[in-house]
C-alpha cells in the first residue's frame, strides 16, 4: 500500500487527507481493523517511536498511552504492586510483562488516558488485548498481534476498533519535512540515543544516582523526546506518574506534572482505596469521582443529594492536612526536563512531590541557583547537555 486516504485531517473541514511516502515507496504499516484518522496516525507514529526507543534502551517491554500527540503515560513492563493493581482496576486480570507496561502507562493518569491511542513495543498478546478491550481507547499500534489478541481486538467497537501493525524494521529517512502555511520546513531527524551516559555529569553535592533512578530518568527523557514542548516528566518505578506538556512556562510544566504525580500517589491513600462505591459504577465514573474526592472542592461538588449517585454511604473528606501528610511519604521520584530549569522554583515544586533525582540539559545563567536549591534538599542532578524540544 503506497497511500491511504483518510476521512479528514485534524478537523472535519480539512479535506482532502491522506498519508503516503514522498519517495513513492510502500507504507510501513498495515491496518488490521477500523479506519484510523489523521490524529490517530500522528499519535500512532509518535508513540511507536517512544516505545521502540524505550525497549531498546531498557531491554524491557514498553507501552505508551497517547493523547493529542503527547504521552499521557509511558512505562516499562515490570510487575505491579497489589495497590497499583487495585487503583488501575487490573487486580482481576492475569498480566503479562507487556500488559503490565500498558496497565502502568494507562493507569498513572487515567483521566488523561481516557480515549487514548496505545503503542506497544512487542507483539500484542492475549493478556494485553483483554486489558485494552475493556478500556475506552481509539486504537493501538504494535509490531504484531497473536491470533488470539487480534480476535479480541477485532471484537472491540463492533469491529471498528483501530488496529495498526507497523514494520519494526522500518527506518525513516534521515531528513524530515513539514509543511506550515504552504512553506516546507526541513531538518535532520532527532536520532539522539538516550542512555546512562547522559547521566554522568552530576553537578550537585549528592553524586549518587542508583540504577533504578537512572532507569527512571532514561524513561523520562525518552518520553520527553516525544512530548510537545515545553515539557517535564515525573517517573517512579518504571512508569511516568506525571507529564506536563505544551506549556509556555517551565514552572507551569513542573506544577502540572507534579500535580498529576500527587494525584497518582493520593489515589493510593487508604481513604481512597476504601471509598464505598456503588457496585454498578463504571470505571470512568470512578476515575472522575476519585479525582473530585481528592480535589479541594470535594465538599462543594459532592454535596448532599449528589454523593448518593456514586456511593453507598457518604465518605469522610480527605483533609488538606491528611493529603499533605500522605504526600510527605512519597520519595524516590525522578524528574526529567526537555530544556534547562531557569529558576530554583522548579526544584522547590519538584521537592514537594518527592523528587530526589533530576536530569536536565543545564545551561541557564542561573544554574548556580538551581544547583544550590538541589543541594538544600540533598537531591542529585545530572546535566545532560542535550535539549529535547518536540513540535
Amino acid at each position: 500500500m503506497k497511500e491511504l486516504e483518510l476521512k479528514y485531517g485534524c478537523n472535519p473541514n480539512q479535506k482532502p487527507s491522506k498519508i503516503f511516502m514522498k519517495d513513492g515507496s510502500e507504507l510501513p504499516i498495515e491496518v488490521l481493523g477500523g479506519k484510523p484518522g489523521y490524529i490517530n496516525f500522528l499519535d500512532a507514529f509518535n508513540s511507536w517511536q517512544l516505545v521502540k526507543e524505550l525497549k531498546e534502551a531498557t531491554g524491557l517491554p514498553a507501552a505508551a498511552s497517547f493523547k493529542h500527540v503527547s504521552p499521557a503515560g509511558a512505562a516499562i513492563g515490570t510487575p505491579l504492586s497489589d495497590t497499583l493493581k487495585k487503583i488501575y482496576f487490573v487486580d482481576d486480570l492475569e498480566l503479562s510483562p507487556l500488559a503490565c507496561a500498558y496497565a502502568k502507562a494507562r493507569g498513572a493518569d487515567r483521566m488523561s488516558s481516557y480515549g487514548d491511542f496505545i503503542a506497544l513495543s512487542d507483539v500484542c498478546d492475549k493478556e494485553t488485548a483483554l486489558l485494552i478491550k475493556r478500556e475506552v481507547s481509539d486504537g493501538v499500534i504494535a509490531p504484531g498481534y497473536t491470533d488470539e489478541a487480534l480476535e479480541i481486538l477485532r471484537s472491540k467497537r463492533k469491529g471498528g476498533y483501530n488496529i495498526i501493525k507497523i514494520d519494526p524494521e522500518y527506518t525513516p529517512a534521515p531528513v524530515e519535512h513539514k509543511d506550515v502555511y504552504g512553506i516546507t520546513f526541513e531538518q535532520g531527524r532527532n536520532e539522539l540515543k538516550i542512555g546512562k551516559e547522559l547521566l554522568e555529569n552530576v553537578v550537585t553535592d549528592n553524586k549518587e544516582i542508583p540504577e533504578s533512578a537512572k532507569l527512571d530518568l532514561i524513561l523520562s527523557l525518552i518520553a520527553l523526546k516525544y512530548t510537545q514542548s515545553n515539557s517535564v516528566c515525573y517517573v517512579k518505578d518504571g512508569q511516568a506518574i506525571g507529564i506536563g506538556a505544551g506549556q509556555q512556562s517551565r514552572i507551569h510544566c513542573t506544577r502540572l506534572a507534579g500535580n498529576k504525580a500527587d494525584i497518582w500517589f493520593l489515589r493510593q491513600h487508604p481513604k481512597v482505596l476504601s471509598l464505598p462505591f456503588k457496585a454498578d459504577i463504571r470505571r470512568p465514573d470512578r476515575d472522575n469521582t476519585i479525582d473530585v474526592y481528592i480535589s479541594d472542592d470535594y465538599m462543594d461538588v459532592l454535596a448532599d443529594g449528589v454523593w448518593e449517585n456514586f456511593f453507598d454511604q457518604k465518605p469522610e473528606p480527605l483533609s488538606r492536612e491528611e493529603k499533605r501528610a500522605w504526600l510527605d511519604q512519597l520519595t524516590g521520584v525522578s524528574v526529567g526536563s526537555d530544556a534547562f530549569f531557569p529558576f530554583g522554583d522548579n526544584i522547590e515544586r519538584a521537592h514537594r512531590s518527592g523528587v530526589q533525582y533530576i536530569a536536565q540539559p543545564g545551561g541557564s545563567i542561573r544554574d548556580d541557583n538551581v544547583i544550590e536549591t538541589c543541594n538544600k534538599y540533598g537531591m542529585a542532578m545530572a546535566f545532560t547537555g542535550i535539549r529535547l524540544f518536540h513540535h
